[in-house]
């Protein structure tokens, strides 16, 4: 790596250290600590998923326009803002507009960083590259949650305060870091298309995108969008779960894509993506059956326990696959210059995956049991459905990146004779 890529690899840790730092301790601290009750510390909740959902649509335009850079520092910035504003609110008001500059900058980090990576990145470092990146994101996650946890009082208001004083420090020295980086001019790919005007009706246009955009939707929809919300619930009333064994299940998830997420790394490199992807949809649907088995097996307290952790440990080997395989192939679909607004594009999509997938999914797991496990056994399989169809629409090269080595051009390198290469059937 060089030094740019392994400063945009410490932002992405860092990002994601301070979301794990407060927002697991946000509802506690403004319905307990702040007083303002469950409603309103739901409504925050809500406001970082709508903050989102608002401003991702127009960062893709900001990026491709400005640059990743001037948008990752103005992120920042409204997120120190909106952390320290946090920390210091004690009105319902002022915790709300708070809470939308905090979501609304750290939403808008996502693909300034993705875009920044495939600028820093070649074709074929690109998947390594973002495996890094997941890898950060979930010991960042993790770390952060781990120390937040030690630091908050609910006794005391003033712990609090500390915990986002310390966010936005964190967010200003990122604004420091990122402001040294050299980002060098993105790799081409002889033949790659070229970008007519950058609108959403061009995106909308490339049948590869949209295919991929509803199979990452699927994919949120059935596995991210469940973890917190209706697996949690199902666990407890379904399999009677014990809040140490729900513990433990997620802490075997990220123990399972820290310990493979560099282990599969080679296997996914020398494989097609859409084949990557659709294996992931049958290794879910495995995932599914176990907590199937958990909840609705009938065995002793034990075998439950042990299934549903089994349940956990096998998403998080499919989240291994897809972090090298995903968004690799979303900057690869992007016509020159539009990698922004396609890493947008699918930031937002992945926004509303994980705002539907709790209200569609809490509610059946903690009271439809047998409907729940049946109905995201089908969504796992439909992931192997989409992936094998959207295998059409991709080029060879677009599907397997290790056929296109010899036409990377190397920066500062000649250019490769570029090779025709069909769509794939």
């Amino acid at each position: 790596m060089g030094a740019a890529m392994r400063r945009i690899h410490v932002g992405n840790a860092l990002s994601a250290f301070g979301l794990g730092f407060t927002v697991p301790f946000l509802y506690v601290y403004v319905a307990q600590v702040r007083g303002l009750g469950s409603m309103t510390a739901g409504f925050v909740l809500a406001v970082f998923a709508v903050a989102a959902l608002v401003v991702l649509p127009f960062a893709g335009r900001a990026i491709v326009r400005r640059g990743p850079r001037p948008v990752l520092l103005a992120a920042l910035v409204t997120a120190a803002f909106g952390a320290m504003s946090l920390g210091l609110a004690n009105s319902a008001t002022t915790v709300l507009v708070s809470a939308a500059a905090l979501g609304a900058g750290q939403a808008v980090m996502q693909p300034a960083l993705a875009t920044m990576i495939v600028d820093c990145s070649t074709a074929d470092s690109r998947s390594r590259a973002f495996a890094m990146q997941f890898f950060l994101q979930n010991l960042g996650l993790g770390i952060g949650g781990l120390i937040g946890g030690h630091i908050v009082d609910t006794s005391r208001a003033s712990s609090f305060t500390l915990l986002f004083a310390i966010e936005a420090a964190m967010f200003l020295l990122l604004v420091v870091i990122m402001s040294t980086i050299r980002m060098p001019h993105a790799p081409k790919v002889e033949g790659a298309p070229r970008a007519k005007g950058g609108s959403w009706k061009q995106l909308l246009g490339n049948r590869a995108m949209v295919q991929l955009s509803v199979l990452g939707f699927v994919l949120f929809f059935a596995c991210y969008g469940q973890f917190e919300s209706g697996l949690s619930a199902y666990g407890v009333e379904a399999a009677g779960i014990s809040t140490s064994a729900l513990g433990t299940a997620m802490a075997a998830n990220t123990a399972m894509i820290v310990v493979a997420q560099f282990a599969v790394l080679k296997f996914v490199e020398r494989r097609k993506r859409s084949r990557v992807i659709a294996a992931v949809g049958l290794i879910w649907a495995v995932a599914w059956l176990a907590a199937g088995y958990a909840g609705l097996g009938h065995g002793s307290r034990t075998m439950a326990a042990a299934a549903f952790v089994s349940t956990y440990a096998l998403f998080g080997l499919g989240e291994a696959m897809l972090s090298p395989t995903v968004a690799p192939l979303v900057a690869d679909l992007a016509p020159t210059g539009m990698a922004g607004q396609y890493n947008s594009a699918f930031a937002l999509v992945k926004q509303l995956a994980l705002a539907v997938g709790p209200a569609v999914g809490g509610p059946m797991g903690a009271s439809l049991h047998g409907p729940y496990i049946v109905t995201f056994l089908l969504f796992s399989l439909g992931i192997t459905f989409l992936a094998v169809r959207l295998g059409r629409q991709l080029t060879p090269v677009q599907n397997q990146p290790s056929l296109a080595k010899s036409r990377v051009v190397a920066q500062g390198g000649a250019p490769a004779e570029p090779v025709q290469v069909p769509a794939s059937s």
